[in-house]
C-alpha cells in the first residue's frame, strides 16, 4: 500500500520525467513518450515508471532501450530537481494500458455499425 509521502513523490518524480524527457533529453529514440503513472517504494529507494509510446513495436523497443540509457542523466537530473536523502533508482515499465483502450474503443465502434446496420435492415423487410 502506497503511503501518502511516497504519493506525492510519485506524482513530483512524474512531473519532473515528463518535463526532462520533453525538454531535456536529447537522445533521439526517445520520441513521443507519455508518463502514465509512478509507483514509488515506501522507503523511496525505488521509483517503477510507467510509460506510454506513440508507434509501433519496433518503436517500443528502440524507446525502451533510449530510456534505459538515460537512467543516469534521468537519476542525476532528479537528485538536483527533487530534495530526498536518496534518490530513487528508476525502472521504466511499458504501459499497454492506453492501447488495450483504443482497440476497445475500435471494438465498440465496430458493434455500434454493425447495430447501426441490422437495425437499417430489420426496417426494410417489414
Amino acid at each position: 500500500m502506497a503511503t501518502r509521502r511516497s504519493s506525492r513523490v510519485g506524482e513530483q518524480i512524474k512531473r519532473e520525467i515528463s518535463q526532462l524527457i520533453a525538454r531535456g533529453l536529447k537522445d533521439p529514440r526517445v520520441g513521443f513518450v507519455t508518463i502514465t503513472d509512478v509507483e514509488v517504494s515506501p522507503d523511496l529507494r525505488l521509483a517503477k515508471v510507467y510509460y506510454s509510446v506513440l508507434g509501433d513495436e519496433a518503436a517500443r523497443k528502440e524507446t525502451a532501450q533510449g530510456l534505459k540509457n538515460s537512467v543516469p542523466f534521468l537519476c542525476h537530473e532528479l537528485g538536483q530537481r527533487i530534495r530526498l536523502r536518496y534518490t530513487p533508482k528508476l525502472v521504466f515499465i511499458f504501459d499497454a494500458s492506453l492501447e488495450y483502450g483504443a482497440h476497445m474503443d475500435e471494438l465498440l465502434r465496430q458493434i455500434a455499425a454493425e447495430k447501426k446496420e441490422d437495425e437499417s435492415g430489420y426496417s426494410e423487410g417489414d
